[in-house]
This record gives structure tokens, C-alpha cells and sequence, in this order.
């Protein structure tokens, strides 16, 4: 159940993502109904929170932020359109429906993902954007993104991880994909919540350790519901780990353990959060429902 917080966060950043891709009667209009068939589904904005919430803490603005929380969440989708691909993980099902390319067809489903990509920045660079966070912070801001997202970031972890399948790899290689293809991007959303409210070092410190935990929590428990959940809760294919032979937490560590690493990962992040005082019992708790979510 949601609270009132998280409700008045995914009703403003749902509203502004379906104001960035309007229908339109345009000749490029498949592609367009592509990119709002990935990005307008639901999902947990876990990401777009972030931007928000650590722009709050941090003093800043809630509008100044939001178009680079819209960013993060588009960057984010794109990559989400790509890895269902044939020539990636070959998953059907994203979300609790058919997967982009299922529906669109890969071509369009690959030009989707790149329209995704190109619009994060477009967006970020706008008048709107700048106006509202100033030039410096949004370039910074924009930065942190750009770096999260390439070679040594996301792109980069999904090399990795495409480069282990079918075969061992160590928990310390894992831990790399994972702080890469997942937890680059949830790192970089912390990171612009703060340069956009021009937080200090101390301030800048505890989100990125709090970030850091939650990413790695987040893969983790990713790991164990591929292993317990079930494909109606989850809205996607369970136990695929298995079946393309993928290292993970639970094949490395076993379920146990995998499940205490999680938890202990949770306190980490709620302990990183303390010079923010109460003001960060919404992220607290966020931090605590990811560790017990269920899909």
C-alpha cells in the first residue's frame, strides 16, 4: 500500500513522463505509442523517487528536479526495451505484459529503446530544465547520468554480464556487473538529487552510501525471486537465471546468506541516512520495502 508520499511521487513523475511523449497524428507515430507502451507502464520509479527525495533532503527544489527524474526513468526503460531483446535476454513478458519487441517488433522496439536514450538528454538540456536548476547543476546533474549509463556504467555491466553467461564467475565479478548494469543508475539518481540542490560533501557521502547499499540489496533480492517468486507476482519469467546458466547471489552464496547479505545491505543504508534526521524516514522505509518486496 502506498503512503502519501510515495503517492504524490509517482503521480507527478507519471504525469510529467506522459507530458514529455503526447499521441500524436504524426507520421512517426508507432514509434512514439513504442516508447509510452514501456515508459507509461507501471513499475516502481524506484530511480525517479531517488532524484526527488534526495533534492528534498538536500534542500532543493521538487520542480527543479523532477524533469531529471524523468530522465533517469527514461534512460532506465530504454535499457529495460534492450535487454528483453532475442539478441540479449530473449525475455517475453516485462511488467506483467508482452515485452516491447513482442508487441512492436524488434526494429521498432530497438528504435524505441534509442529514442528513450536521446530524449533522457534532450530533456535534461531543455529551457524548462535549466531554467529551473540553473545551468551549472544541470550539467552536473546530466553528468553524473551520462557516465552511469555508458561503458563503465550500465552498458558496460550488461557486456559483463552477456560475457558470463554459461559459465562460473567469482562473487567478486558478479558484485562489478551488478554495482555496473544495475546500481550505476540508482547510484547517479542520488547523486543528481543532490548536485541539483547543491548539497555538501557530507550530504553527498551518505546518498551515495545509501544508494550503493540499496543497489546491491535490490540485485540481490532480484536473485532470490527468480528463485522464489513466481511469474504472476513478478510480471516476468522466473528461474531464467537457471535456464541461461547465470551466476548469481543465490548459485554463490546460497539462499540463506544471500538473503542476510540483503538485509545487512538494508541497515547499511538506513544507517547512511542519519545526519538527515527525520527528514529521511520516507527514503528509510523505502529502503526497507525494497527489501521485502515480492516482485
Amino acid at each position: 500500500m502506498l503512503n502519501l508520499r510515495e503517492k504524490h511521487l509517482l503521480e507527478r513523475i507519471d504525469a510529467k513522463l506522459a507530458e514529455y511523449l503526447p499521441e500524436e497524428d504524426i507520421i512517426q507515430a508507432d514509434l512514439i505509442q513504442a516508447m509510452r507502451y514501456s515508459l507509461l507502464g507501471e513499475g516502481k520509479r524506484i530511480r525517479p523517487i531517488l532524484v526527488l527525495e534526495f533534492c528534498r533532503l538536500c534542500g532543493g527544489e521538487e520542480n527543479a528536479a523532477l524533469p531529471f527524474a524523468c530522465a533517469v526513468e527514461m534512460i532506465h526503460t530504454y535499457s529495460l526495451i534492450h535487454d528483453d531483446l532475442p539478441c540479449m535476454d530473449n525475455d517475453d513478458m516485462r511488467r506483467g505484459r508482452p515485452s516491447n519487441h513482442k508487441v512492436f517488433g524488434e526494429d521498432t522496439a530497438l528504435l524505441a529503446g534509442d529514442a528513450l536514450l536521446t530524449m533522457a538528454f534532450e530533456v535534461m538540456l531543455s529551457e524548462e530544465a535549466v531554467r529551473l536548476a540553473g545551468a551549472g547543476r544541470a550539467a552536473k546533474a546530466a553528468g553524473y547520468l551520462a557516465r552511469a549509463a555508458g561503458a563503465y556504467g550500465m552498458v558496460g555491466g550488461q557486456v559483463i554480464d552477456l560475457m558470463s553467461e554459461g559459465r562460473a564467475i567469482s562473487l567478486e565479478t558478479l558484485k562489478k556487473m551488478d554495482e555496473n548494469k544495475t546500481g550505476a543508475l540508482i547510484l547517479a539518481s542520488a547523486q543528481m538529487g543532490c548536485a541539483l540542490a547543491g548539497a555538501d560533501n557530507k550530504q553527498m557521502q551518505a546518498a551515495e552510501s545509501y544508494a550503493k547499499a540499496i543497489g546491491l540489496a535490490f540485485q540481490i533480492v532480484d536473485d532470490i525471486l527468480d528463485v522464489t517468486g513466481d511469474t504472476e507476482t513478478l510480471g516476468k519469467p522466473v528461474g531464467s537465471d537457471n535456464e541461461n546458466q547465470k551466476s548469481t547471489y543465490v548459485s554463490l552464496m546460497g539462499l540463506e546468506d544471500a538473503a542476510k547479505a540483503a538485509d545487512e545491505l538494508t541497515v547499511q543504508a538506513v544507517e547512511a541516512l542519519s545526519c538527515f534526521g527525520e527528514k529521511a524516514d520516507y527514503l528509510i522505509e523505502f529502503a526497507k520495502k525494497l527489501a521485502v518486496r515480492r516482485k
